[in-house]
């Protein structure tokens, strides 16, 4: 009986070690996802959150050290009290993101972080000292890490093809919490005997009212998830959706549908087509040839919209990472009235990988190449405006092809969008003009033109029947004002030295600030 009862033990803290080092990483994840959603630069985000958090593990494995009586108990109060501040993690994140300042915010961030890696820190030294009833020093060792790890590996596998896409950030961190949290009380059970009466009703209630919060959080979770993007949506959410890249958000006030990806607008459609023209059929009037186009990003179809109306285009290919953005495209009637259905035009072709690994890997050579890919917010996409991407575009790019990407604000985000001009230029494009145009939803917004051959991008005589462009307007596109001009003495944007992230990051970073105040 007691042999059974030592395997049953043993079972019971091998188990305990595995989902440990599965639930410490997941909140490590969650918390550094959270903030490069909300904060941007992932590089920066990722790196803070690990740096601290093993920092702070090893804070905590050195305290532990004095704790020298009732490790079970301890063990029990640690998995009680990381489940809670795993757990509620995320949900604080997101409250307080809107109330206080990116810089009090990122505070927090790693006040959670470090509190998360102390509690973490104490679980391998107090486990292994546990064990030592059943296994030597060496044994015990391997057998505690090697668990650790494996169930670390498991929280980086299950994290971006399973919980990301499918849970959610927000109610992942409660699932774990919870699981956290049960697996003290499960502990409890196996060592109830070794504690007072009242020793062991303060554990067990506490661990049980932190258990029912949490299933009510989960359970409101949708309502609480629902009330903190009405509060950021000015209108009606009517699509939402959490992908493996991204989240999706569509919303509709009366003519105005917009989608945002990651809370950051992507189009109004009060005025998208003044974006879309101006990067669709600027480039397209200036290319000897158009027969070829393709779109990078730009899976809700309305840069296509754009392109497929040129008489002289014959085919159309899309390259967009997402295919949930290509689903709606096709299936969402709004979306589809407002892209007037060119998704399923024959002439269109749809891509859903990688824009730059579809550069790299296509035999196929354009005579236009279109940009349109979201802002340079993350180490991920600044990669899509470095010299190493633009060289790749070249590359794919016929002998007189065009090559014209969006470019962020010359206003809000000067030197970001000048760093892209002269990131072109280094790239090996001869020829490179930059334009803007004032779109009423983002305020004063550049493109970039580039080729190898001199081109006359300002001389509009498109017969097109456009809905903003003329060739008045054009030919001022590519005038700028002193306060928007090229400030000079910007690096271009390389892959392994993103200076592009930065310019972009600092320099909305004052509007934001301008914006809290």
């Amino acid at each position: 009986m007691d042999q059974q009862n030592h395997i049953s033990e043993k079972t019971i803290f091998f188990t305990a070690v595995f989902i440990a080092g599965l639930c410490s990483l997941i909140y490590e994840l969650l918390i550094s996802t959270t903030s490069s959603y909300f904060l941007g630069d992932s590089i920066k985000q990722f790196s803070l959150t690990i740096g601290v958090y093993m920092a702070a593990m090893g804070l905590g494995s050195w305290l532990s050290k004095y704790l020298e009586d009732d490790l079970l108990e301890w063990f029990v109060k640690i998995e009680v009290l990381l489940g809670l501040v795993g757990g509620i993690s995320v949900p604080l994140l997101y409250w307080f993101f809107d109330l206080v300042s990116s810089g009090i915010y990122q505070w927090l961030m790693l006040g959670l972080t470090l509190l998360i890696g102390v509690l973490t820190g104490f679980e391998i030294p107090i486990l292994v000292r546990i064990m030592k009833t059943y296994y030597p020093l060496k044994t015990n060792l391997a057998n505690v890490l090697s668990l650790d790890y494996v169930g670390a590996l498991v929280a980086t596998l299950i994290f971006p093809f399973i919980l990301l896409p499918f849970v959610g950030v927000f109610r992942t961190s409660v699932i774990f919490g919870l699981a956290n949290i049960i697996l003290g009380l499960l502990i409890y059970r196996f060592i109830t005997q070794h504690l007072s009466i009242k020793r062991k009703n303060w554990i067990e209630n506490t661990t049980l009212i932190c258990i029912l919060f949490f299933i009510a959080l989960f359970i409101f979770s949708g309502k609480l998830l629902k009330q903190w993007e009405d509060q950021f949506y000015s209108s009606r959410i009517i699509y939402s959706k959490q992908t493996p890249y991204q989240k999706l958000v569509m919303t509709k006030n009366k003519d105005d549908l917009r989608l945002y990806i990651n809370r950051i607008i992507q189009f109004s459609a009060l005025d998208e087509y003044r974006y879309h023209e101006s990067l669709a059929l600027v480039p397209l009037n200036a290319a000897p040839s158009k027969k070829n186009v393709l779109i990078l990003g730009g899976g809700e179809g309305l840069l296509a919209r754009e392109v497929i109306r040129h008489p002289q285009v014959e085919r159309v290919t899309i390259v967009d990472l997402d295919p949930e953005v290509f689903r709606l495209a096709r299936e969402n009637n709004y979306l589809k009235e407002l892209n007037r259905g060119v998704l399923t035009d024959p002439k269109v072709t749809l891509q859903p990988t990688d824009a730059m690994q579809f550069l790299k890997n296509t035999k196929e050579r354009f005579d236009v190449i279109l940009s349109d890919l979201p802002d340079p917010s993350s180490d991920a996409v600044a990669r899509l405006y470095s010299t190493f991407f633009f060289s790749f575009a070249k590359k794919c790019l016929k002998p007189k092809g065009v090559f014209a990407t969006q470019a962020t604000s010359p206003f809000h985000t000067r030197r970001a969008f000048w760093c892209i001009y002269e990131t072109l230029k280094a790239s090996g494009f001869n020829y490179v003009y930059p334009y803007h145009v004032y779109v009423p939803t983002f305020g004063d917004w550049g493109f970039v033109l580039a080729s190898s051959a001199e081109l006359q991008p300002q001389k509009f005589a498109s017969k097109m029947d456009c809905r903003y462009l003329d060739d008045h307007i054009v030919e001022n596109m590519f005038y700028f004002e002193r306060d928007i001009s090229n400030p000079g003495k910007l690096m271009p944007n390389y892959l392994d030295q993103p200076a592009l992230l930065h310019y972009f990051i600092e320099d909305w970073e004052v509007w934001k600030r301008d914006k809290k105040q």
